[in-house]
């Protein structure tokens, strides 16, 4: 019964993946991942197979959940990162257990986060410290607006998103995860990213530009395959888009200050490809080395070969179904 069972959901799920989107990713990560991608594509497909982490909310402590993950085999998300803060608890299972989502209800402080565990990995490569001024570039649906609060408390934090509809998503999320007298620090703002270089020049001491991508598992599971053909089509005009987020990025960043670039695809030319242009023609941003993170959260994460030391692309696999998570670091050069 059981097995039936197990076999019809299986059906169920091979249906849901759109075939032209599957036809556009084996044409071009077979290319750019070689063997590895037959691997990746395998974890892609299988949404029974995803793993999701556990966020803890400091502002609303779940201590009975934490001894509740304990005894179902959960375990902390630590490493040896040379920056990890003691305020953030992230709690990783290693199979494919999700907890349920709870649900937004004004006035009440929602206890966790359910994420791809990969996606914290920019925001440790912020190394937030408590008073900075922080903007979160392209912040819906504010994982990562509420993942940065775990880290440090900003003097100042702008969590912006174009999109009027994902808005709406940024807001409820800060709403449901961070007190009053916090949201006082918190600005969100409606901007094209494009154009907050010149409206907040070298105001920020970090920013973390969560681009958008063509995010490969959602895209997988397209349930319109018409606006999913017209997504790939659009697909090469992403890296543009991306690039000139991450020159407005720059521009709103102060000299001396910390930038972090990251999306959720595997693609190269919207992940290194970006990244080599902005190093190639802007003398004032300088790659930072962010390869040891490879080496210290191995046991957690599987990385792909990389030739830019200040990059890294988390690639899932069986047991690690983290990612697909991009993450590139960059510093602002001070002015001489």
């Amino acid at each position: 019964m059981l097995t039936r069972l197990k076999a019809k959901s299986e059906r169920k799920l091979a249906k849901q993946i759109c075939r032209v989107v599957l036809d556009q990713f084996d044409k071009q990560y077979s290319k750019e991942l070689g063997d590895s991608w037959n691997t990746i594509r395998d974890i892609l497909i299988s949404p029974s197979l995803w793993q999701y982490a556990v966020l803890f909310n400091r502002f609303n402590y779940p201590f009975e959940l934490e001894k509740d993950l304990y005894l179902r085999g959960y375990r902390t998300l630590q490493g040896s990162l040379p920056y990890y803060p003691k305020s953030m608890k992230c709690y990783l299972s290693r199979t494919p257990d999700r907890m349920p989502s709870e649900r937004h209800q004004t006035g009440n402080l929602k206890k966790y986060y359910l994420l791809n565990a990969a996606s914290l990995l920019p925001v440790l490569a912020l190394e937030l410290s408590d008073g900075e001024a922080v903007l979160d570039l392209c912040a819906a649906p504010g994982g990562k607006s509420v993942a940065l609060l775990q880290c440090a408390y900003p003097g100042y934090l702008l969590c912006n998103e174009y999109d009027s509809l994902r808005v709406r998503w940024l807001r409820q999320t800060l709403e449901s995860f961070i007190p009053q007298p916090l949201i006082n620090v918190i600005k969100v703002s409606e901007l094209d990213g494009r154009a907050m270089g010149d409206a907040q020049p070298e105001t920020f001491d970090k920013v973390l530009v969560d681009a958008p991508c063509s995010n490969d598992r959602s895209w997988l599971f397209s349930s319109d395959s018409q606006k999913a053909a017209c997504r790939i089509q659009q697909r090469n005009n992403l890296p543009v888009l991306q690039v000139e987020l991450l020159r407005s990025a720059i521009k709103a960043l102060r000299p001396g200050g910390l930038l972090v670039y990251s999306t959720c695809t595997l693609s190269k030319a919207e992940n290194q490809d970006v990244i080599s242009e902005v190093l190639s023609s802007d003398s004032n941003i300088m790659p930072v080395d962010i390869s040891g993170i490879a080496r210290t959260c191995s046991q957690d994460f599987t990385f792909a070969p990389s030739n830019q030391k200040c990059s890294l692309l988390v690639i899932p696999e069986k047991g690690k179904a983290w990612g697909p998570m991009y993450i590139a670091k960059l510093k602002k050069q001070k002015k001489s």
